[in-house]
């Protein structure tokens, strides 16, 4: 539990204290985000704001990961991979960013460079965390409640959630804040079920207390560190945390589901984001068959803002959108353990 709190304090005051170092840092170098030409008007004056602030978050929480440890916890293989995975999907996404930067357009790295990188991460962690850790060759829904899979399917798996869950906070990340604070929120849910799996060992026999706490540690860092970077981000932000941050966010939150079992809750618990994809998808799908949009622009968010409402009426009530899924996902992982353990005492 002190670990939990320690990386949790370290996270938070790092971001909240680097981030304006990041800033100043990214603003001599002219490291502003190039703003699509088609998106809303009010966007407009957002171009040049510093991005890849994803970095922040993402060195706050490694840092306050490595000094949680320092006779606290113990390292675990599973915990570490976790954490590598963020690592990994931020490093593909700095490279798309960095690329945008630096031939000043909104296009960075192409589909296939993107895919192959998050590819070779869901290589890693699919083939390395059965094979050294406590993780599961599985599609697992929550607790007992799990389908096996071959090796390569399970690759398959990995890559999809991977590659989904990412683009899925991408997409999220339009608005000043609104991928940082949800994130906050959903990484916070995972913090609770991951501490819950570690003083519930005999429920999930899949992790060890140890792995267990470890990924609590991973989680209560990347929930502070999100809520750091937020004060900076939330609008009007001084700072973007661009696909550095988005795709190591979502790297994160697949790695979590499929390391505590909780795969298929990822479809509640990061409900928002699965919320903005949908959107994209029926967006092309309705125009691809009708020649006609559905929404004003996609991802959904956008649709509102065309329609007159403020940024930060939007980014309030998606919030809320986001905590209605995570408040579900975690009543339905807490009514599985209580059908199974709940009425023994």
């Amino acid at each position: 539990m002190i670990a939990i709190l320690i990386a949790g304090a370290v996270a938070g005051g790092l971001a909240l204290v680097g981030t304006p170092l990041v800033i100043a840092y990214f603003r001599t170098r002219g490291f502003g985000q190039p703003i699509r030409e088609e998106g809303p008007e009010s966007h407009r004056s957002k171009a040049g704001t510093p991005t890849m602030g994803g970095t922040a978050i993402v060195l706050a929480a490694v840092v306050a990961y490595l000094v949680a440890h320092i006779g606290s916890a113990d390292f675990t293989y599973t915990g570490a991979l976790v954490l590598l995975t963020m690592v990994g999907m931020g490093v593909v996404g700095f490279a798309d960013d960095f690329i945008k930067l630096r031939h000043r357009r909104n296009l960075g790295l192409n589909k296939t460079t993107k895919f192959t990188g998050q590819a070779i991460i869901a290589a890693i962690f699919a083939f390395a965390g059965p094979a050294f850790g406590g993780i599961e060759q599985n599609v697992s829904v929550v607790g007992d409640i799990a389908f096996d899979l071959p090796s390569w399917a399970f690759f398959v798996w990995v890559f999809l959630l991977l590659a989904g869950a990412s683009n899925a906070v991408n997409l999220t990340d339009g608005l000043d804040g609104l991928a940082a604070g949800s994130g906050s929120l959903i990484f916070g849910a995972f913090t609770l079920i991951a501490f819950w799996m570690f003083r519930n060992p005999a429920a999930y026999p899949f992790l060890s207390s140890g792995e267990a706490l470890d990924i609590a540690i991973v989680l209560a860092a990347a929930t502070a560190a999100c809520a750091g970077f937020l004060w900076h981000n939330a609008p009007p932000a001084r700072i973007f945390m661009g696909d550095t941050g988005s795709l190591a966010l979502g790297g994160l939150l697949a790695a979590v589901g499929i390391a505590t079992g909780t795969q298929v809750l990822l479809v509640l618990l990061g409900g928002l984001y699965v919320l903005e994809t949908l959107s994209v998808i029926a967006q092309v799908a309705v125009f691809r068959t009708t020649g006609n949009r559905l929404f004003r622009m996609a991802p959904i968010h956008h649709h509102f803002e065309l329609l007159g409402w403020q940024e930060t009426t939007i980014i309030v009530r998606f919030w809320i959108i986001a905590g209605i899924g995570v408040v579900t996902g975690l009543g339905i992982f807490y009514g599985e353990w209580w059908s199974r353990f709940g009425g023994l005492g």
